[in-house]
């Protein structure tokens, strides 16, 4: 194998990075909805919230990767407030069921292809043994959450490129602030209603009248929805551009031999707030991303992972011995109008986030000859502009 390429797409403090996989303008380039957006309109506006890449792309058939999120920069000791969700399970996010049996997260969150699930695990563990090294000794032990998507069309999946070392690297790297989206890290080779799909996010933050909260979403988005079946706040782009930028399919593989998970593809989808909310009231949250996501078009095909997972870093139970922690002291928002306004919240940044990885990923080809399109950015906006939608 030649020596491989590693590109590593770290969170960074301003917009004004570039990489080979991603553009430097990390945020949509409009905006829509009932909320302003956080100055990042990423998921790092929340603040604590960090973000890291590993991209691999090595000669023609590497095209793949992983994303780590981390809800603040000590997450065994500073346990966050969380729940999960599966709308549709066709996928794997591990972890899960502890987090929802006990209500909250302690580790990082990984992203990256479905045969590297198992290296990704031991990443996280490694991480973790790094920095907490009495876990499994005299302490407890983690139960890693990764998730997946299938980027089997871009990548050699079978190679399990992604490596123990490339998570321990991006976890150490995680940071605050900008990163960069589309073709990085997890969404490296991603695809989506026909298109390049990725790594997506958005914010949108309440008035101070309604406590003043972020959202923040982070999707990578690798549905294999219908091309015909994009909207894109109201305009049904995907219908106007149905049969133009058709992708190239690898030599091995026909448009009618998609089956199962290729041809449906699945989306992960990371909610994070500062709103004190509980697991109950997390899991309600994580249901307003469906809400987001079927506002692009997406209906959850019967062969995709649609799954989410989220998480406030205001709600923490705090670690004070080994196997001793102490709940949360701050009390959780129970007026209806703020949760009613944090749903809505949760909606937009999602349905953004989507929009913001499909203007994001740029054109690839992959193994095979295999080459997915990127959106056409300026038709697309020509479109919203002539139909008054932006």
């Amino acid at each position: 194998m030649p020596k491989r390429s590693l590109l590593l797409a770290v969170a960074l403090a301003t917009a004004a990075c570039f990489t080979l996989a991603g553009r430097a303008r990390a945020v949509l380039p409009f905006h829509f909805g009932a909320f302003a957006s956080g100055p990042l309109d990423a998921i790092t506006d929340v603040p604590g919230v960090r973000v890291g890449h590993v991209t691999l792309v090595e000669g023609s058939d590497v095209r793949t990767g992983a994303t780590g999120i981390l809800a603040n920069g000590d997450p065994w000791n500073d346990k966050v407030a969380a729940a999960t969700l599966a709308f549709n399970g066709n996928g794997e996010m591990t972890g899960t069921h502890w987090i929802n049996t006990s209500g909250y997260l302690e580790e990082p969150i990984v992203l990256t292809n479905t045969l590297n699930v198992g290296k990704a695990d031991d990443g996280v563990v490694d991480w973790m043994i790094e920095h907490y090294p009495n876990v499994g000794r005299t302490d407890d032990v983690p139960l890693p959450v990764v998730a997946e998507c299938d980027d089997q069309m871009l990548n050699n999946i079978q190679l399990r490129s992604v490596t123990q070392r490339d998570v321990v690297r991006m976890l150490d790297d995680a940071k605050p602030g900008q990163f960069t989206r589309g073709n990085v890290g997890a969404g490296t080779g991603m695809h989506a209603f026909g298109f390049k799909g990725g790594i997506g996010s958005a914010s949108r933050v309440l008035p101070a009248s309604l406590g003043g909260y972020h959202v923040g979403v982070l999707v990578n988005d690798n549905t294999g929805s219908s091309r015909a079946a994009l909207t894109i706040v109201g305009v049904p782009v995907g219908e106007r551009l149905k049969n133009e930028y058709k992708t190239i399919y690898p030599k091995h593989v026909s448009e009618a031999m998609l089956h199962g998970r290729m041809e449906s593809g699945s989306i992960i989808i990371v909610v994070a707030t500062d709103a004190p909310l509980d697991s109950r009231q997390l899991h309600a949250l994580a249901l307003r991303a469906g809400l987001g996501m079927g506002r692009t078009g997406l209906t959850s095909d019967v062969g995709s992972g649609d799954l989410f997972i989220a998480f406030s870093t205001t709600e923490v139970f705090k670690r004070t011995g080994n196997f001793e922690i102490t709940p949360p002291t701050v009390p959780i928002v129970e007026g209806d109008a703020e949760l009613n306004a944090l749903y809505r919240a949760t909606a937009e940044a999602t349905q953004a986030a989507i929009y913001d990885a499909l203007f994001e990923a740029k054109t690839m080809t992959g193994q095979g000859g295999a080459t997915v399109f990127g959106l056409p950015d300026e038709r697309v906006l020509q479109m919203l502009r002539a139909a008054g939608a932006i």
